[in-house]
């Protein structure tokens, strides 16, 4: 048995406590059977955004002409591509693990840990022996894996999830997606771009059903025009077929079928904490397996703490880090912090690009809050009407240029631009007038917040006449 002040599991997000105790001269462990950095580096949001990179790259080539430019795709080396990212990304993990080694009061062990107490953690190693270890305090942050959804047929036949379907030698000539949410969206449109024809199903009436309507619609009006959108429908029934996949797929009024040559599972994740014997240390779960923690991430258990998607408030790798530097505080000083997830954004990388922050039209309407709502197109703004781009933003407050309730942004560089109403609304009350008083680079595509949060305002930034009038 060997002893630690800080255990914690999983090497993604949740090391970053373990490395900010052994600053604090506390011994940690941290406990991990592969890569580190978690699903994020080498099998989620990293490789996939640059897979989405080349895609970007592909379109702004293909749409040139538009702008007066004679270019064209004349090849894609797949294979180079792939094995570039997937070098990146396991470079980057090995880097991480190398500076756990180094570090002289961190221990890292290879392999799956199991609760045989509130203190006492099992850790199976496959290139080792077995050891057991105890800690005051433990954190569990083992992260989340993709669901394999009650699909007849589903086990006799082969199958992509967003775990396996970065690294291929070559993509498919036609793919079938389940799933319309964010993994299968993105992935759509990736695959589309490198020219395998996609198909995808997905059970909500519109793809990104959990966006506010308007960036939802606009998702799915964009994707429909690149491929074939079957919203509103199930996926029951696959099978093999020529060497590809044949799916019954069913909605309200019609059973249809797809044939495709593979097929992407795209349906969400669950989290990692069927394997972890929770049960023996008191930690209380949902139904969904996610544990249950209060506001400071703190378990059923005295001393254990979980972040990460094992929590499943927000599946987002910023949002682990986020919590991951509340329970920092939580275990290392006297005071406490609290999770407060209404500033916390997240980004969708389709084209369009969709960035949100806070509350959603419906969600307000349901909460029966009073609120106006304003929504700008990028032309709003001379560069934004220079991009020839049909994107827009959607601002949501409280009446008289009240508090900030949500933002919306559908359009290019979205995710970049959300990040100012992101630090507006992090401050106490942050108001609309806290957006519009700020001055802002002209000409810039922040301009169409502005100009989004100006309709809103009290004190109206400018009285100038709109630029798709007349110009600059």
């Amino acid at each position: 048995m060997t002893d630690f002040d800080i255990i914690v599991l999983g090497g993604g997000s949740g090391s970053q406590v373990a490395t900010a105790a052994a600053e604090e001269g506390l011994e940690a462990v941290v406990v991990e059977p592969g890569p580190l950095g978690g699903a994020c580096v080498t099998r989620g949001c990293v490789p996939s955004k640059a897979l989405i990179h080349r895609a970007d790259v592909l379109e702004e080539i293909r749409g040139a002409e538009r702008f007066g430019i004679d270019a064209a795709v004349r090849g894609i080396d797949y294979a180079a591509i792939t094995d570039a990212i997937h070098d990146t990304v396991y470079e980057k993990a090995d880097a991480q693990a190398e500076s756990l080694e180094e570090n002289e009061h961190v221990t890292l062990y290879r392999g799956a840990g199991r609760f045989l107490d509130d203190e006492t953690v099992l850790v199976e190693r496959e290139d080792d022996e077995d050891v057991e270890i105890r800690g005051k305090t433990i954190v569990v942050a083992v992260g989340s894996r993709p669901v394999e959804p009650p699909i007849d047929g589903l086990e006799a036949v082969d199958y992509y999830t967003s775990d396996d379907v970065l690294y291929l030698d070559d993509p498919p000539e036609s793919l079938l997606v389940v799933g319309g949410g964010y993994i299968g969206a993105e992935m759509g449109y990736f695959f589309d771009a490198v020219g395998t024809a996609v198909t995808m199903v997905g059970r909500s009436d519109r793809l990104l059903p959990r966006e506010d309507e308007a960036a939802s619609e606009a998702v799915t009006d964009a994707l429909a025009e690149r491929f074939d959108v079957h919203a509103g429908h199930e996926v029951t029934a696959v099978s093999e077929r020529d060497g590809g996949i044949a799916a019954v797929v069913e909605s309200d009024d019609e059973t249809i079928e797809l044939t495709a040559d593979a097929l992407l599972l795209a349906t969400g994740r669950r989290p990692n904490t069927d394997t972890l014997d929770l049960e023996n240390a008191g930690i209380d779960t949902d139904d969904g397996g996610a544990v249950d923690v209060d506001e400071f991430c703190k378990t059923s258990a005295d001393g254990v703490w979980a972040l990460g998607d094992v929590i499943g408030a927000q599946p987002y790798k910023h949002a682990a880090d986020y919590e991951a530097r509340c329970v920092t505080v939580n275990v290392l000083e006297d005071t406490q912090q609290a999770v407060d997830y209404d500033a916390v954004p997240h980004a969708v990388f389709t084209r369009p690009r969709v960035a949100s922050v806070g509350r959603t039209e419906e969600e307000l309407a349901e909460e029966g809050l009073e609120y106006e709502a304003a929504t700008v197109s990028y032309d709003a703004a001379p560069l934004g009407l220079l991009l020839e781009s049909d994107g827009f933003v959607k601002v949501l407050a409280e009446p008289d240029g009240g508090e900030i309730l949500g933002c919306h942004v559908v359009g290019p560089e979205a995710p970049t631009l959300i990040q100012e109403v992101v630090v507006a609304m992090e401050r106490a009350g942050g108001r609309v007038d806290d957006v519009v008083a700020a001055v802002h680079v002209h000409p810039a595509l922040s301009e169409v917040i502005l100009a989004a949060f100006d309709e809103l305002s009290t004190r109206p930034y400018s009285t100038a006449p709109d630029w798709r009038d007349v110009g600059e």
